[in-house]
């Protein structure tokens, strides 16, 4: 008997991967949580039935969420992770020898224990000393923060179920409220391809850009997200992703990636026609 995974991406439009094996099925007191293995991706982990991330294309995303703002300041310290229990933007970031401090903030426990379990190469810095793990809902977490990030990245799931809070107005406020000066926040901006990731994308980038003075959209490549175009949001006080972009100390660190360059980096910011026209009106 064949298992099959499909993810529709809109009422009419799927992702199928056949799989050879479910390695667990949980209902946790936030959501479902489920992690396949497949040929074709590896293992995969899913809530709700939404694809999180896969062992195949995972490095794209986590290495353009961290890479991005550690490249226009590859000296910040301290960082905050809300969501990603997975582990992926915390592996990133402990590349960095600069980075002192991480707080990872997910809202449930169960994910990160049954990443740790079933996606060790993902989770795999989660034990870094560096690492302080808080399991609590991060619109709450920042709420009592201030200046005190040089780093905020939003690994969140999409804008419904438990990271609804993490796409409002008043979070990215708390955000800009718990950065220092230099700050910058990135955090993961949905599709700009199908209707209804368009209307999330627009939504989030208008209530940032109302927050932040820098604000900034750009895209990477992800085969498993819906549409395969996804985009990310550049945020800061004041750095500007290119402009300020440090790319002799960056590349100086010598950091093995796959995905990630800085020439890749000033391409990224470069949006298709379509993405900017979808955006004119939002800024």
């Amino acid at each position: 008997m064949s298992l099959t995974f499909t993810e529709m991406h809109t009422p009419r439009v799927g992702l199928s991967i056949a799989v050879q094996r479910q390695l667990c099925c949980e209902q946790s007191e936030f959501q479902r949580i489920e992690i396949f293995e497949s040929e074709e991706f590896g293992r995969f982990l899913t809530l709700d039935g939404y694809m999180m991330c896969t062992e195949k294309d995972e490095f794209i995303y986590h290495e353009m969420m961290v890479h991005v703002p550690m490249a226009v300041n590859p000296s910040a310290r301290r960082v905050l992770v809300i969501g990603g229990g997975d582990g992926g933007a915390v592996r990133e970031l402990c590349r960095y020898p600069s980075v002192g401090h991480i707080d990872l903030v997910e809202i449930d426990r169960r994910v990160v224990e049954l990443c740790a379990q079933h996606l060790p190469a993902i989770s795999s810095a989660l034990n870094d000393p560096r690492v302080t793990m808080h399991f609590q809902d991060g619109l709450r977490f920042v709420r009592g923060c201030e200046n005190e990030y040089d780093l905020i990245l939003v690994d969140s799931t999409d804008p419904f179920g438990p990271g609804e809070g993490l796409f409002t107005r008043e979070f990215y406020g708390h955000c800009f409220k718990a950065l220092n000066a230099d700050g910058i926040m990135v955090n993961q901006n949905e599709s700009p391809f199908y209707e209804d990731d368009v209307k999330a994308m627009q939504r989030a980038h208008q209530r940032i850009a109302a927050t932040f003075p820098v604000c900034r959209l750009y895209q990477a490549h992800i085969p498993s997200y819906p549409s395969g175009h996804w985009m990310f949001g550049f945020a800061s006080k004041g750095l500007h992703p290119i402009r300020n972009m440090q790319t002799e100390s960056w590349n100086s660190l010598h950091l093995a990636t796959r995905y990630y360059n800085t020439n890749l980096h000033r391409a990224s910011f470069a949006l298709p026609t379509y993405v900017e026209e979808l955006m004119k009106d939002v800024e």
